[in-house]
């Protein structure tokens, strides 16, 4: 799942055919793309895996867009079931959104076009039906700026999953009926607090705002940091059978060829469907660049936090002794971690094992990425005419996962009138983080646990546990938006709503 652009001096590396992303160009201007929702097989542990993908002509995964390349495309589905494919982070037009809610399902053997303006920046495309998503029905969706196609660097896309060789209605099922709960627990030297994951309903009663006010204040911090004192973080939800890079695990890992001392554009790709993960360069500095394909003031480091739905661009100067560079992905709350290598020719590549040593730090609750990240371009300074505050609430036994104390069945949609501001604040009150994920827009963070800033602009961000987040944009189109968390058990349980945008 990678492409170089830098002078082309790899061009024939047979490591990068495997999952190339090569420039739309190639094809003629007047003809649309073509992408195929289908099955394939790849090796997991030894063992041949059959899953989903979205496959180009040449049988490789996802699209990379030209910069003002427009997203014109037909989509087949060459699956014996239905499906329904959402472009991740786009803005087309409600009706090419790619959602169950106002979108008819793609049936087998139909085709169905796609004309709409392209989002610059990293995005991705997945199915909106929750097992086909386990299945791995995902795929890049690069769009590129015009600085991004000029400069000299190479650009690598790491796509991220995790696996189960059982079937994806089997791992739902076990996850929802609390039979596979693969906690993770981060217990800072507190019990879990009794009853704090199901609370539907009751942020209505007297004195609850202020109970949970109290609670943050020991638990989820302003500015960041896990949860200490408060409780314990639920943080995973299912023993994954395999944590993929690229649809290889770190035993048998993509080896990207590199230049000494070049430069690489990492685009990373959170597309699990349930785990989130630490994006680790190791001794190499990295500089992240870009969120959910919005430029960010350039943040430096050598661990970057990623939950499902988000993604990364990191720029990477490479060793100019020619030094490999593991790039690894780090389960939160665990030791399974997974990656790839960045390796100049003839570079001998290590051989690291698929658990660390002791369990990584949990992503959730930890807010310091994202307080620290500032837009490149923020939006413009306007009053809110409109505040809703969303409450997301839910338990682990059993397993119930609510938007203001409702399922999708019996939705109550957040309403706005479109131009307006509008600033939303997403109130977690479960022991579990949530990556919200609003359709048709773009939002900027503004507040983290009450404290204000101008943040990075999102389409997906991680709610801390006991904690909030408020968000801020411009009401879009007309039409009903999806809004939900991305994790797949929490989406399939309730967690999902509508923003609901009138004339």
């Amino acid at each position: 799942m990678t492409n170089v652009t830098r002078r082309g001096f790899l061009a024939a590396s047979a490591a990068m055919a495997a999952l190339p992303l090569l420039p739309a160009r190639a094809r003629a201007a007047t003809a649309p793309l073509s992408l195929t929702a289908t099955t394939r097989v790849i090796e997991v542990q030894g063992r041949a895996a059959t899953v989903l993908g979205l496959l180009d002509t040449a049988g490789r995964p996802g699209l990379t867009l030209d910069p003002g390349q427009r997203f014109r495309t037909d989509l087949t589905n060459a699956l014996d079931i239905e499906t329904i494919v959402h472009w991740h982070g786009q803005i087309p037009p409600n009706d090419q959104d790619g959602v169950p809610n106002t979108n008819p399902m793609l049936q087998p053997g139909e085709t169905r076009s796609y004309d709409f303006e392209a989002r610059p920046g990293t995005f991705w495309m997945h199915s909106h039906i929750p097992e086909q998503e386990i299945g791995l029905l995902a795929a890049p969706l690069i769009v590129r700026r015009p600085e991004e196609a000029a400069e000299d660097r190479q650009e690598v896309v790491m796509l991220l999953h995790d696996f189960a060789f059982a079937t994806p209605e089997e791992v739902l099922a076990k996850v929802t009926g609390g039979t596979a709960m693969d906690h993770g627990h981060m217990d800072h030297g507190a019990a879990p607090i009794p009853g704090m994951g199901g609370m539907e309903g009751m942020m209505s009663m007297p004195g609850m705002q202020a109970m949970h006010d109290a609670m943050a204040g020991g638990g989820a911090m302003a500015g960041g940091g896990a949860m200490t004192g408060g409780g314990a973080m639920d943080l995973n939800d299912y023993a994954f059978d395999a944590y993929l890079a690229n649809d290889r695990t770190l035993a048998d890992p993509e080896v990207v060829r590199v230049e000494k001392g070049g430069r690489v554009r990492l685009r990373v790709i959170d597309g699990a469907s349930m785990t989130a993960f630490w994006i680790d360069t190791g001794a190499v500095l990295a500089r992240l660049v870009a969120v959910d394909g919005a430029p960010v003031v350039p943040l430096s480091g050598t661990r970057f936090a990623i939950s499902p739905g988000q993604r990364l661009d990191l720029e990477i100067d490479l060793p100019a002794d020619g030094a490999v560079v593991p790039i690894l992905a780090l389960r939160e709350g665990a030791r399974e971690r997974t990656g790839l290598m960045l390796a100049p020719q003839g570079a001998k590549v290590p051989k690291l094992a698929e658990l660390s040593e002791k369990p990584h730090a949990a992503v959730s609750g930890d807010m310091a990425q994202e307080t620290a990240l500032r837009a490149v371009t923020p939006l413009a300074a306007r009053p809110a005419t409109a505040q809703p505050m969303v409450m997301l609430t839910g338990m682990m036994q059993p397993y119930q996962w609510r938007i203001d104390g409702r399922t999708w069945e019996n939705r109550q949609p957040v309403e706005a009138r479109s131009g307006e501001r509008v600033e939303i604040m997403f109130h977690n009150m479960s022991m579990m983080a949530h990556p919200m994920h609003l359709h048709g827009h773009v939002f900027q963070v503004i507040a983290v646990n009450g404290t204000r800033f101008a943040g990075a602009r999102r389409d997906t961000v991680s709610v801390p546990p006991m904690g909030s987040v408020t968000v801020a944009l411009d009401a879009g189109a007309a039409a009903p938006w999806m809004l939900h968390c991305h994790h797949m058990g929490h989406l399939a349980t309730g967690m999902m709503t509508e923003f609901r945008v009138r004339a």
